[in-house]
């Protein structure tokens, strides 16, 4: 391979620069690996030089550029003053190398392992700009790239955007993206990928519920388990937008940057501006194998969560506003005789802060509330075993408030005309130094002063008129990175502790904000009905521990649903769990019932926080399967969840999928979610594999012909547990905490691996031994047969 072409490649997926020049350089190829030669490549795929804008062909850069012939999106816009507003950049480096392991680079994520590196510098010395690119693929086979641009001349270079293009083939059929809104975060919205332009902006200040999350490019009809997929995500937690762009000349691309506000950016001489990393993703094993390379990515950073993902209790739907001691005493000794590991005082404990109309900005614990502080809840909560986290929301202030009071000037407006309020609330301007170091030294008293080993960090309003009120300047660029400024510098002096990304729900859910903070909280909503989409796709990108996902009382109160235990918790498990519900008010059946399912989420998290995601792709709207497979094969847990009524009866078959096809796997149900909870069964009609001794067959059987779906009520779920059965006839499962978050990570797709550290044996299953292994005999309320259940 001469200099012209660069090729990286890792985990089945090749990327292939044309650097021929002069101009920047072009994407050749972006998807599955190539080997062998590729010396005549160029050739093979040039095109006809006819059609163009220009005379010869046009070759679109990874910024492309009107100097070229192009006239589509440009990459790069803006002006000095009227002038240089067209660019020709000219190459003069291109650098090849390895990212360090472990080591966070400047302005950008850490990365966890080694990854293959290109920088790629060029200047337009009229335009007197510099521009420099970084690709980095990485062993996961996700790709990411970002660009930076410095202005070179006197005077101001106005940035309007700095977008990277990466191409996809025609044979790109179709576009999945997302929209939603709060309460409904993340739902699928799929269009054809038509020749035009389909572009996805974000101007809430924040990632967003309408925003794109990933866009999707894919051959006709791509599913979980089929087709090809190309995903890109831009990972920026302020204004952002996604592009999906085709031309009648035969060239198709994703791409993604930040959306500036005019006036945002101005570089003056020397100064550099710096794009979001943009992921992109290719899989030729549909979305689950997007999910399987994101996910692997992640779980290889060096700061990604190594401890099990302990059971939380947040105290918002139990109390409100409702701060008593004796309350929360007695909520809190609930919380630990169910299991919980974590208990969190949402909020209502600062300030003013009776209702959500007053008191943010007023970081102190409030002596109306709390007397005596918060150290006699502190020490219930860690004498009963538990952490303690705390609820905070430090980019908002109420404007009646002491902070707002006595610095008016530190709200966030265009000038001297306030924004409209939205919760009641204000954003306070963390560009400004001053706001800055108050909240850091706020914050860092509390986490100083108390035990606190997590912070549920919310941020409960979109940014309107969002600029800097000094000079009334747009300023959600400069904000969304004084927060990551100030998440890093607390994170620095206070290591030990967690942080959750919550922002009226799943408001915030990108990569960005995900490097400096440990779990998201995907829904406001925590119905299992609705959280069985949210949750699905969250998982599309985010891997499931760190997916904030609680059991809610019987009752929901956002949709005034009413929904059994076994729905409520058979969802909230596939994700890092918790529980928000007034204990105390709770009888003594479902504490035991519940307690079950926590003991089950113990036992279980190993696995599903460390094994590979999969779906299967049903023909019935009814149902849906996910399910979570061990690194090694050994182990699988899957949930039959029906969300409506069959148009079947009884339904049929699913394929179990991501099972080693090679391997005998014994299948059974798995208590306490083991009742196949239908008319059928409470008829007498059972299910026949639907037994604690269930059946054996290989994972090529389980993939192709599957299992017989249960007869269910809408909106229940049945588990189903798959162990590996060796030779000697004993099934072999990954064991409870074990293999460290972390530290195990699936495989390369296609790849097969040894069985994982921490694998250890189970005693051959016979009989009702199985079935019947969680206590409930002191519920009483689950018949078998019968199918009830009491909430």
């Amino acid at each position: 391979m001469g200099p012209d072409l660069l090729h990286l490649s890792a985990a089945g997926v090749s990327l292939v620069l044309d650097c021929r020049g002069p101009g920047l350089p072009a994407v050749a190829h972006w998807g599955a690996a190539l080997d062998g030669t590729l010396d005549d490549l160029l050739v093979a795929v040039a095109p006809q030089p006819i059609g163009f804008s220009v005379d010869g062909t046009v070759r679109p850069s990874l910024v492309p550029e009107q100097s070229s012939g192009w006239l589509g999106t440009p990459g790069l816009a803006g002006h000095r003053d009227g002038q240089a507003w067209a660019t020709a950049f000219e190459v003069t480096a291109i650098d090849r190398g390895l990212a360090a392991q472990g080591v966070p680079e400047k302005g950008g994520p850490e990365v966890g392992r080694s990854a293959d590196t290109v920088r790629i510098t060029a200047t337009d010395p009229i335009a007197c700009l510099d521009l420099s690119i970084d690709l980095e693929l990485h062993p996961s086979g996700v790709l990411r790239a970002r660009g930076a641009l410095t202005s070179t001349a006197p005077g101001t270079y106005w940035l309007e955007h700095l977008t990277i293009f990466l191409p996809v083939p025609e044979r790109t059929a179709e576009l999945l993206d997302f929209t939603g809104h709060h309460l409904r975060e993340r739902h699928p919205q799929r269009t054809a990928f038509t020749h035009g332009l389909r572009v996805r902006e974000n101007r809430t200040g924040r990632t967003g519920y309408d925003a794109a999350y990933l866009l999707c490019a894919g051959t006709s009809d791509f599913a979980h388990r089929r087709g090809e997929v190309w995903a890109l995500h831009t990972a920026f937690s302020g204004g952002a937008r996604s592009i999906a762009e085709r031309t009648y000349h035969g060239w198709s691309a994703l791409a993604g940057g930040e959306l500036l506000l005019p006036g945002e950016v101005g570089l003056a001489q020397g100064q550099t501006y710096q794009t979001p990393w943009v992921y992109a993703v290719h899989s030729a094993e549909g979305l689950d194998g997007v999910a399987a390379r994101f996910h692997r990515y992640l779980r290889a950073r060096p700061h990604h969560p190594a401890k099990p993902r302990p059971v939380v209790v947040n105290t918002w739907e139990a109390v409100y506003f409702d701060h008593d001691l004796t309350k929360l005493t007695d909520l809190a000794r609930a919380a630990a005789a169910i299991g919980a590991e974590r208990f969190v005082l949402d909020d209502g404990w600062f300030g003013s802060r009776r209702d959500d109309t007053s008191g943010l900005g007023d970081w102190t614990v409030s002596p109306d509330v709390w007397p005596d502080g918060l150290g006699p809840l502190i020490t219930v909560v860690r004498d009963l075993g538990m952490e303690f986290g705390l609820w905070v929301e430090p980019e908002m202030i109420n404007p009646d408030s002491d902070l707002a009071r006595e610095h008016p000037d530190w709200i966030m407006a265009t000038g001297t005309r306030l924004p409209r309020t939205a919760r009641s609330q204000q954003v306070l301007d963390l560009a400004n130094p001053l706001a800055y170091a108050y909240i850091l030294d706020r914050l860092g008293t509390l986490l100083t002063e108390h035990d606190i080993a997590y912070l549920k960090w919310d941020h409960n309003r979109d940014l309107v008129e969002a600029g800097h009120p000094g000079t009334g300047r747009a300023g959600v660029h400069d904000q969304t990175h004084a927060v990551y400024r100030l998440l890093d510098e607390l994170r620095a002096r206070h290591p030990g502790v967690e942080i959750e990304s919550c922002s009226s729900g799943g408001g915030r859910v990108d990569l960005a904000i995900l490097e400096r903070t440990d779990r998201i909280w995907a829904s406001d909503c925590i119905d299992a009905h609705e959280r069985v989409a949210i949750q699905r796709w969250t998982s599309l990108l985010v891997p499931l521990e760190l997916i904030g996902s609680h059991i809610g009382a019987p009752l929901c109160h956002t949709t005034h649903r009413e929904l059994p235990l076994s729905m409520r918790a058979g969802t909230a498990i596939w994700g890092h769990l918790g529980v928000e519900w007034d204990l105390t008010g709770a009888d003594e059946s479902s504490l035991a019932s519940l307690a079950a399912w926590v003991a089950l989420y113990k036992e279980l998290r190993g696995l599903l926080h460390t094994g590979t995601l999969v779906h299967a792709d049903l023909a019935d709207p009814a149902f849906e399967v996910t399910g979570v497979v061990a690194a090694d094969g050994s182990d699988a847990l899957f949930a039959l969840i029906a969300t409506g009524t069959s148009a079947s009866y009884p339904p049929g078959t699913a394929a179990l999928p991501g099972l080693d096809p090679d391997r005998t796997y014994h299948v059974r149900p798995q208590p306490p979610g083991d009742v196949a909870d239908g008319n059928a069964a409470a008829w007498g009609a059972a299910l026949p594999w639907c037994t604690p001794q269930g059946v054996r067959l290989n994972g090529r059987t389980l993939g192709t012909a599957g299992l017989r779906l249960p007869v269910l009520f809408p909106d229940r779920v049945l588990l189903v547990r798959v162990t590996a059965v060796q030779e000697d006839n004993v099934p072999v499962r990954v064991t409870a905490e074990s293999p460290a978050l972390g530290v195990t990570e699936p495989p390369a797709l296609g790849v097969t691996v040894p069985p994982a550290l921490g694998t250890a044996t189970e005693p051959p299953v016979s009989g009702p031994a199985v079935g019947d292994a969680l206590v409930r005999g002191t519920a009483g309320s689950i018949v078998r047969g019968a199918a009830v259940e009491e909430a």
